[in-house]
């Protein structure tokens, strides 16, 4: 698990659309923490402070510490965080607690390596292809790694990798299973009649697509949201 990030927020008292814009023109981030057997709670946030963290893809699977005020702190998971359209802007952000002593679900990047050494990777006329990215987990907070990992240096042209061979820290659980079903990496073969370059590449991606299964999204469906709705500025 990676050391845990602190954010600073304040309480917030007033809610919805002309509060929320306001904030916005003051710099501040409008946001929700629920969760953990207690009553959501309204806080606002620095927006410069947030956007530099959420250049971290770590953010999106750590646990943090939300601290309001000079003693009160709260650990706390994204659970999902809205962007300007265009601009580089953070609309609101919503946390859930977590408890020390319960499991949470969350998603965690994939990290692959060795590539470049592998087998594949040297062959010409053969593209490597990343078909999951991500992968949600069950864990304590403390066992909550920042990325899991996926080692590539023996693939071979035309082989496939499974989820079956991402490595578990302890304690972490995957929470689909089939794990030597789902297929999480390949390397696909290009023929001549396919090209080279970019236009090769289209048509492996394409291939590989037709036989790629997906993963569940990390969902909040069930979980209680803030009561303001969101605006489009």
């Amino acid at each position: 698990m990676s050391e845990i990030t602190e954010i600073n927020a304040e309480m917030r008292e007033d809610v919805g659309t002309g509060a929320s814009r306001r904030l916005r023109r003051e710099g501040k981030v409008p946001a929700v923490i629920y969760g953990g057997h207690r009553d959501p709670a309204n806080l606002m946030l620095e927006q410069n402070e947030l956007l530099h963290l959420a250049e971290n893809e770590a953010f999106y699977s750590s646990v943090l510490e939300i601290r309001v005020g000079e003693k009160t702190t709260q650990q706390a998971v994204v659970r999902d965080m809205q962007r300007h359209p265009y601009k580089p802007v953070i609309m609101h952000i919503d946390f859930m607690r977590v408890s020390a002593t319960e499991t949470l679900k969350i998603s965690v990047p994939i990290h692959f390596g060795g590539e470049d050494e592998s087998p594949a990777g040297k062959a010409s006329g053969v593209v490597i292809q990343h078909q999951v990215t991500e992968i949600e987990i069950e864990a304590l907070p403390k066992n909550v790694p920042e990325f899991l990992t996926v080692d590539l240096s023996d693939l071979e042209p035309g082989d496939s990798v499974m989820l079956s061979a991402v490595q578990l820290p302890e304690g972490v659980v995957l929470t689909v299973e089939d794990t030597e079903e789902i297929q999480i990496a390949n390397a696909v073969l290009v023929t001549e009649s396919q090209g080279t370059g970019a236009a090769a590449a289209e048509e492996a991606e394409a291939a590989a697509a037709e036989g790629e299964l997906g993963v569940a999204e990390f969902a909040a469906d069930d979980e209680e949201e803030d009561a303001e709705p969101e605006p489009e500025d």
